[in-house]
């Protein structure tokens, strides 16, 4: 498994000290604190050196005027699944994506599959499900998706076992 994680994508420079626009695509602004490590696409680790979060820039060590940093503009940044882990904090029910990945999900026992991937909308999360065989040779749909939403759809997550217990999505699986 790929151990980085993508996190954010860098703007353009900003003013004559080296900061640049930044886009988070995380929800965890807390990790972008000074001597955090990222590298980019290009594979250069960058260390940053402050991040202002009401305004959105940022700066790295190494880059500390305008024309070493528009060397940076249109990067994508990357961090690991450590750092990730032990820099962002999760509360109640919170799972990070690349620990859903794989995870089997069950409704009164019968596996309707495994998650393959996340998808994020404006209302919900999904969970996007590659369907069980034994499904798919009843003619169910190949994939579909569930609302990641606790007690609605979502009943227990278990990361240590990658089980996933859910509640009226085989209808949703029947109606794809």
């Amino acid at each position: 498994m790929n151990n980085s994680i993508y996190v954010a994508k860098l703007g353009k420079a900003v003013g004559l000290q080296g900061h640049l626009r930044l886009f988070m695509d995380t929800d965890f602004p807390n990790q972008f604190k000074t001597g955090a490590v990222f590298t980019t696409n290009k594979s250069i680790e960058l260390v940053v050196k402050d991040y202002n979060i009401d305004r959105e820039l940022i700066r790295f060590e190494n880059y500390l005027d305008m024309d070493s940093a528009k060397k940076l503009t249109n990067s994508e940044l990357f961090t690991t699944i450590e750092a990730t882990k032990e820099l962002c904090n999760l509360g109640e029910n919170e799972f990070f994506w690349f620990d859903l990945v794989a995870c089997e999900v069950y409704e009164n026992g019968l596996l309707l599959g495994k998650v393959k991937d996340l998808h994020r909308f404006p209302l919900n999360d999904y969970l996007e499900v590659t369907t069980s065989q034994e499904l798919v040779a009843k003619d169910l749909p190949k994939t579909f998706l569930i609302p990641h939403i606790f007690d609605t759809f979502i009943l227990s997550v278990d990361i240590n076992t990658k089980r996933i217990e859910v509640k009226d999505s085989f209808d949703i699986l029947e109606n794809s």
